[in-house]
């Protein structure tokens, strides 16, 4: 089967226009032989799959690679083809979502008081086995989602993890009912966790560089749209940091007011600078980090998806350019978020 690969991490070259193909990275095309789903898994035929920011950071080697020419792709859309033994809750014809999540161990005591996310024997799909930048790929079906009808496979993509992961950072938050919160950065998780805080009754600001950005946060009900490093025109009851830009945690709890709380998403920060403790700690403001997510997260955001009509703004590509979506994320050549689909 037709797949990408993390040859040797290294820095991509956003480049100066839309097309990579051309030039030498460490996502390379390669073939694989199609997987065999293991006991308990699926085997699943990709129809789309998100590009997240956390494929450019395992590419680049922010995050160290877990395996050998891993596949990237956790966002992944797809049709169930074959089961495993014991692989139970589908059948072959399903549409399924295949997520960060792959596998905890269910024994541990993160585990057992329900926070899986913690779990320290957790694997992640795209980073510890093969994701979704392929034709195929596999999953145990208790990490598997059902998904909500009458959305499309290109707009449901999105949702599996830069959704949830917005959704976990919401809640890690704490945002009060009505209240004031800022994002900082706007791109495929910000802008999801935007429309779940504004169904939510949030009055919601946003920080971020891009123009297009900002634009598409005002379309979709924000307050106010700056620049990242700006302040909002009022204080924040709670933010949330989406630009992996340590530079940005004391431009965000200086605009926190009292008790507030900001929440960093994402699995990569550059260093934090140093905090001054009256101007940007001082009066019980807290800062908070989000790990992974739980099932528990995933399956109530997609409820809420539904409920709210949570839409993604999406920009496609073929599977086949799957280099150049990575490098146009890097840029910040587009809104939204990036997917894959077959070329085909």
């Amino acid at each position: 089967m037709r797949a990408w690969a993390v040859t040797t991490p290294a820095p991509i070259d956003p480049g100066s226009d839309h097309d990579s193909s051309d030039r030498p990275g460490p996502l390379q095309p390669v073939d694989k032989p199609i997987p065999e789903p293991g006991v308990g898994e699926l085997l699943v035929r990709m129809r789309a799959c998100g590009v997240c920011r956390t494929d450019l950071h395992v590419c680049e080697g922010d995050l160290p690679v877990h395996r050998v020419g891993v596949t990237p792709g956790h966002e992944v859309v797809g049709e169930v083809v074959g089961l495993g033994a014991g692989a139970q809750g589908y059948a072959v014809g399903d549409r399924v979502g295949v997520a960060w999540l792959h596998h905890t161990d269910g024994t541990c005591g993160y585990c057992v008081r329900g926070a899986e996310n913690l779990c320290p024997n957790s694997t992640y799909t795209g980073w510890d086995v093969d994701g979704g930048y392929a034709e195929f790929t596999t999953v145990p079906a208790d990490f598997a989602y059902h998904l909500p009808g009458g959305v499309d496979d290109v707009t449901l993509a999105p949702l599996l993890c830069a959704g949830i992961i917005g959704y976990r950072a919401l809640m890690r938050a704490s945002l009060p009912p009505g209240g004031r919160l800022g994002l900082y950065g706007f791109g495929g998780s910000a802008h999801l966790a935007a429309q779940i805080a504004i169904a939510q009754g949030a009055r919601v600001h946003v920080m971020t560089r891009g123009e297009q950005a900002r634009e598409l946060a005002l379309s979709l009900g924000a307050v106010s749209a700056v620049d990242a490093y700006d302040a909002p025109p009022e204080p924040l009851d709670a933010a949330i940091t989406f630009a992996p830009v340590g530079e940005l945690v004391p431009v965000a709890m200086r605009a926190l007011d009292r008790g507030g709380v900001l929440s960093i998403a994402g699995i990569h920060l550059s260093d934090i600078p140093a905090l001054n403790y009256e101007r940007e700690l001082f009066y019980e403001k807290e800062i908070r980090s989000v790990t992974a997510n739980t099932r528990g997260d995933g399956r109530e955001f997609l409820r809420l998806v539904e409920e709210y009509g949570i839409t993604a703004t999406t920009h496609t590509y073929p599977l086949s350019r799957a280099d150049a979506a990575l490098a146009d994320l890097k840029a910040g050549r587009f809104d939204g978020a990036a997917v894959l689909v077959p070329d085909n």
